[in-house]
């Protein structure tokens, strides 16, 4: 079986660390041997923290990592001493990724700037000291706080693409060749169906030194939303796309009706990403004269399209300024 280093979920036990104990020291010295309390504070447990790095594009360093738990405090000593904190977990994860409970699908947390820190389970509180608790009439308290016990649970992580166009399309519509054509990108090619197993990103250069970044994502079957072929699996990386770029190839049955079954596909599986730009280009177009082009147009669903072909490499520049457009507009 292919292996690929392209992770894009993975479900991790977490625990932050239990608080130190306040501690129930009095002070002796040689002069005072019935000194007061002078217990110190526990200190805190450690957390668990997740951290964007724009650096990273996959959850594959995450992918054998079953339990992460952080320190726990130390107890707190003499001279009202605070105990040291418990050593914090960092979760480096790459922009897009969310992180939610597997029980409640209760989202807590969203990475998506380089750095940004989300605590998704707090250390427990360390216990106070017995000189928290001395008064009038209690002048030696023997007793202190225990520290809070840390948080456990299950975590998972998510990666959803983010890039500024998604490619959608049937497999075989020329996704992964018009990216390797239009960027650096370099993903795998065949003529056969689901080539594509994992999105792929690429930078697409534009005019006077301006860039996008676009995402081939697996192709899409009817009946994805319920779980077909590749299904749900990716259809999730579609929701982070800033624009969508349907591609129907020229010589589909029906260029119309593929692309309304494409955009069923994704309303049936979130409506919301009927609200995103979209365009249609029309792939493999060098297979068409101009005659046909004409006769194709009055068809064409209602949003910007056009015509292209990624082998002899026509209608790219028009598209790329569609796109840059739309992004822009």
């Amino acid at each position: 079986m292919a292996t690929t280093n392209f992770v894009d979920y993975v479900k991790i036990f977490c625990r932050s660390g239990n608080g130190g104990a306040g501690s129930t020291h009095f002070r002796r010295e040689k002069y005072m041997p019935k000194g007061g309390p002078d217990g110190g504070d526990g200190g805190k447990g450690g957390d668990i923290i997740m951290v964007g790095n724009a650096q990273m594009w996959t959850l594959l360093h995450l992918r054998y990592t079953r339990h992460l738990r952080a320190e726990h405090g130390n107890s707190g000593g003499a001279q009202r001493s605070t105990g040291a904190s418990g050593k914090d977990i960092l979760i480096e994860v790459p922009l897009g990724t969310i992180a939610k409970d597997p029980d409640t699908e209760e989202i807590r947390g969203e990475i998506t700037e380089d750095g940004q820190r989300i605590v998704l389970l707090h250390g427990g509180r360390g216990g106070l000291g017995n000189d928290h608790f001395k008064t009038s009439t209690n002048q030696a308290p023997r007793y202190a706080q225990p520290g809070e016990e840390g948080i456990e649970s299950f975590v998972i992580f998510e990666l959803k693409i983010l890039a500024d166009v998604g490619l959608v399309g049937f497999p075989n519509a020329g996704k992964s060749t018009l990216l390797s054509v239009v960027s650096a990108a370099k993903p795998e090619i065949a003529d056969y169906p689901f080539t594509t197993l994992t999105p792929n990103l690429g930078i697409v250069s534009y005019r006077d030194h301006q860039s996008f970044v676009m995402a081939d994502i697996p192709g899409i079957i009817e009946g994805a939303h319920e779980g077909k072929g590749l299904g749900l699996r990716f259809l999730r990386h579609i929701e982070r796309n800033s624009i969508l770029l349907f591609l129907v190839p020229a010589d589909a049955n029906d260029i119309k009706d593929e692309y309304f079954i494409l955009l069923n596909e994704l309303k049936q599986y979130n409506p919301e990403l009927l609200d995103k730009q979209r365009i249609l280009a029309i792939s493999k177009s060098d297979l068409l004269d101009d005659e046909l082009k004409a006769e194709i147009e009055p068809d064409l669903p209602d949003v910007p399209y056009v015509f292209i072909s990624s082998v002899v490499q026509t209608g790219l520049l028009a598209l790329k300024d569609l796109v840059w457009k739309a992004l822009t507009g």
